[in-house]
């Protein structure tokens, strides 16, 4: 078919026109079916790369590309290695985005996102990726989600969905539950509006029940995934061996359970501190006005990890006083406490100041008794727990009975003389906490139960799935939507026929992108997917995205697929074998003297200044940071695209810096990266149309044809761990020597051959276009991986370090493996050795072969 498609081109292109030559190539690759898959490969093995599918946002700038271009890079490696590569693409299509585009537009959600999917897809065409487009799927379309509400159908029969009343994080301007990372210094993370703590009945996923397998698997994911990803996973999962240990309340018949990982440290509890929604608020303090006033402020706060750490502690007394469990007499203040969480342990810990910083900030603030129970086993260490807490390991001290155990002796005794007295006990714990997916908004997948006020929660019979949202919306009133449509909610029971509402809450998007790569497998069938085909295709052999996904979306894919594992949908345990996490591409950011955010072309750079190019005053130049819609510092893709070339871009983003490293745009690097795209489809023209080189040189077809195998090898290894940037490094190293040389055609045009495989995967279009002008019959997306004569990796010649008494004096080049008197031979004859040598005597000459000589005179 190739060669059949060779007389379309009337005469070679003289010069490099990337318009004409991409739009070719990218109708080649479409007309011929290149990235279409099936799941009978025959006797090729598998390869899936993919990448978290985009949101569709709008029109896509370069930062959205780098991920993109990385995993087709791979994609294109893998099948020119040989290997049958799925590579699909989908929209993350659901989502509060949509939703108020839709408030703020008048429009639709629906059209306002099959309108950006439509303005995406053709950007990401005019890259050139390598995408099986038979396989899109479009989260927001029923065809996708009618799929994952049978999934939560089986969780709800499995016993791994349920619904409970719990206190959750409401943004009061979008009208939802956000998670605790959602939650940015007490503010919603899109609205910026301040948050509140509501009880609401929401739908959970039992995520917890898989707490041990998903920390015990990550063993299986060490070396293939970056270790800072699982170290955020190992800490959310948050494995602890401790003690449940009972206070009783002074005066009441009440008990405060308490988690803590430290028993040993029992002795130096100087307080109670408890959430203030604890369920004992409301029962022996509800009444009190200061009680009220003080809940109502911790409403306020950010809940998430990293400001509980930071925000100042503040508690309250309660006049209530709780016992210790090893000494009636010694009675502890019960606290209520802004830094403690009903969603964390027990909702109350006992506060050990000396042995812990946040108690150790709230005892000097209330003037608590700091007692030192732990001392350093390096008796050399002085502490004093007054000024700041000892935190470590050690040796009981002040603990009664414990008193000379170490740490963990002492943790095991103080569990054990708990258990004996009836006042606590041993146990495992997890930070990790079950899923809460309900999520009160309208573009979400509606959950598909049903409310009867006589059978209850009522499941939505698969056969009527699925559940659709209505198209007849309003957002006229404030919150769902679904909860004020007129006729949606109101249905009949399935179970006893009688009157009963619909849900109206919506699956939270991330149940979305927990399980599309399982679809991508079988995007077609019928059911939920076909087991055959993902259990060929998972896991999924290489992933690429975002760090900022690396709890959150990485850990519900995981406990999805385990899930799925456990119901019989599939084997695979893990989703992604690898993971790559790519950095972002950064600008420059500008801002108008009233701060209003200016695109990098509104910008003028003139005279050392940054001028706005409408008005012409001087611009405020901000700190270079991630592309962001938000503030303006992005370059639009499609206009790179226009102006150099997919190749070009494609070059730039990959060339500039590692793939995981974060990078800063260039306008000067990619004219650079469009200058050498343009210089090697000159130098195939040249080499085509010129005459054969006479007085040929021997010597450098020699070195010539040794570096081009060298660059086989190199640059196979290098796209084998992502280092892309040293593998472009390493093609233009031979491209240049190549322009150096004096060869004959038949080796000009076997290197520029081979420039072209190794390039195809990064810079696709001007690669193909090069290598059928060099006659070749069959395209590259169809051609071989290269292949290096190990032979021609070890070096004739190796250069030589010659030191005179361990002072470096010059170098030699010598034949690989040479004797020492050979080497030494040749050092005498440099002039910088023959000073040093001047009426001395070697005393001894130490040779590292192939390496270094010193010679050692006096």
């Amino acid at each position: 078919m190739f060669a059949i498609r060779k007389n379309i081109i009337i005469k070679m292109q003289q010069s490099y026109n990337h318009i004409t030559i991409e739009d070719k190539w990218q109708k080649y690759w479409h007309d011929e079916n290149c990235f279409i898959v099936d799941n009978k490969p025959g006797n090729k093995p598998k390869y899936y790369v993919l990448e978290m599918f985009p949101y569709p946002s709008g029109k896509m700038h370069v930062g959205h590309l780098r991920n993109y271009t990385i995993a087709d890079v791979v994609a294109r490696f893998k099948m020119a290695e040989g290997y049958s590569v799925l590579h699909p693409m989908g929209w993350d299509a659901f989502g509060l985005p949509a939703e108020n585009a839709a408030i703020e537009n008048k429009v639709h959600p629906m059209d306002w996102t099959l309108e950006n999917i439509k303005v995406m897809k053709e950007s990401l065409k005019k890259v050139g990726l390598s995408y099986d487009w038979n396989r899109e799927i479009t989260t927001c379309l029923p065809d996708y989600y009618r799929h994952e509400q049978e999934i939560f159908l089986d969780f709800l029969a499995a016993g791994l969905a349920y619904q409970k009343k719990s206190f959750v994080n409401w943004d009061p301007v979008d009208c939802t539950v956000l998670a605790n990372e959602q939650v940015e210094n007490g503010r919603g993370w899109r609205s910026g509006a301040l948050v509140e703590k509501k009880e609401l009945t929401q739908w959970f996923l039992k995520i917890t029940d898989f707490a041990e397998e998903l920390l015990a698997d990550i063993s299986t994911l060490r070396g293939k995934w970056p270790e800072k990803v699982l170290t955020m996973q190992e800490n959310w999962i948050g494995r602890s061996e401790g003690a449940f240990v009972d206070f009783n309340i002074q005066g009441t018949a009440e008990q405060i359970k308490v988690y803590t990982t430290r028993p040993d440290t029992i002795f130096g509890a100087s307080f109670i501190a408890i959430s203030p929604r604890h369920p004992l608020v409301a029962s022996l303090l509800g009444h009190k006005q200061d009680v009220q006033a003080f809940i109502k402020e911790c409403e306020q706060n950010g809940t998430s990890e990293a400001e509980l750490q930071t925000m100042e502690k503040k508690g309250i007394y309660t006049d209530l006083q709780a016992v210790h469990p090893f000494d009636e007499n010694i009675k502890l203040p019960i606290y209520l406490a802004n830094f403690v969480l009903m969603e964390y342990g027990t909702g109350a810990i006992f506060g050990c100041p000396a042995h812990d910083e946040r108690d150790h900030e709230f005892a000097l603030k209330y003037n608590l008794p700091i007692t030192q129970v732990v001392k350093p086993v390096d008796n050399q260490l002085q502490i004093d727990t007054k000024i700041a807490p000892y935190t470590g390991l050690g040796i009981a001290i002040n603990s009664d009975f414990l008193n000379d155990l170490p740490t963990e002796k002492a943790k095991s005794e103080a569990i054990k003389s708990l258990e004996q007295i009836g006042m606590g006990q041993g146990t495992v714990q997890y930070r990790l906490r079950d899923w809460g997916i309900s999520r009160q908004r309208y573009w979400g997948c509606p959950i598909p139960v049903i409310h009867c006020p006589d059978c209850g929660v009522v499941p939505v019979p698969k056969d009527q799935l699925p559940v659709t949202l209505p198209k007849d919306i309003s957002f006229e009133k404030p919150g769902n939507p679904l909860e004020h449509h007129p006729e949606w909610k109101h249905v009949d029971c399935p179970k006893c026929g009688g009157k009963a509402k619909r849900e109206t809450d919506t699956f939270d998007t991330f149940f979305e992108s927990s399980w599309y790569f399982a679809r991508f497998c079988s995007p077609q069938y019928k059911g939920v997917f076909d087991k055959a085909a993902a259990d060929y295709w998972l896991p999924v052999d290489q992933y690429i995205g975002g760090v900022e996904h690396a709890v959150m979306h990485l850990l519900y894919a995981r406990f999805f697929t385990k899930a799925l594992q456990k119901l019989g949908y599939l084997e695979a345990r893990e989703p992604f074998s690898g993971l790559l996490t790519q950095g972002m591409v950064c600008h420059e950011t500008y801002r108008t003297k009233t701060g209003a955010w200016l695109y990098p072309q509104d910008v003028l750079k003139q005279g050392g200044k940054a001028l706005n190019r409408t008005s012409g005053e001087e611009v405020q130049v901000g700190g270079v940071m991630k592309m962001s819609k938000s503030k303006k510092n992005i370059v639009s893709l499609d206009d790179m695209v226009d102006k150099y070339g997919a190749d070009a871009t494609r070059l730039f983003l990959m060339s500039d810096s590692p793939p995981e490293r974060d990078f800063e745009w260039s306008d000067a690097a990619i004219e650079g990266a469009y200058k050498f795209i343009n210089r090697f489809h000159k130098s195939a023209v040249d080499v085509l149309t010129g005459y054969p080189a006479s007085n040929l040189n021997i010597e450098e077809e020699k070195k010539l044809t040794q570096l081009m195998h060298k660059t086989i090898y190199f640059v196979t290894e290098d796209l084998q761990r992502f280092h892309l940037n040293k593998a472009i490094a390493r093609i233009r190293e031979l491209y240049n020597f190549w322009g150096t040389v004096t060869v004959g055609k038949e080796l000009q045009k076997k290197v520029i051959a081979t420039i072209c495989q190794l390039l195809n995967p990064i810079v696709p279009h001007v690669t193909e276009e090069v290598w059928q002008m060099l006659g070749n019959e069959t395209s590259l997306v169809y051609s071989k991986w290269p292949e290096y004569d190990p032979a021609l990796l070890k070096d004739d010649e190796i250069v030589i370090a010659i030191q005179v008494n361990g002072k470096m004096r010059g170098t030699v080049s010598m034949p690989a493996h040479s004797q020492q008197d050979n080497v030494l031979s040749s050092a005498k004859q440099l002039s910088a050795v023959q000073m040093q040598l001047q009426n001395k005597e070697i005393k001894k000459v130490i040779y590292v072969q192939n390496k270094i000589m010193n010679i050692i005179v006096g």
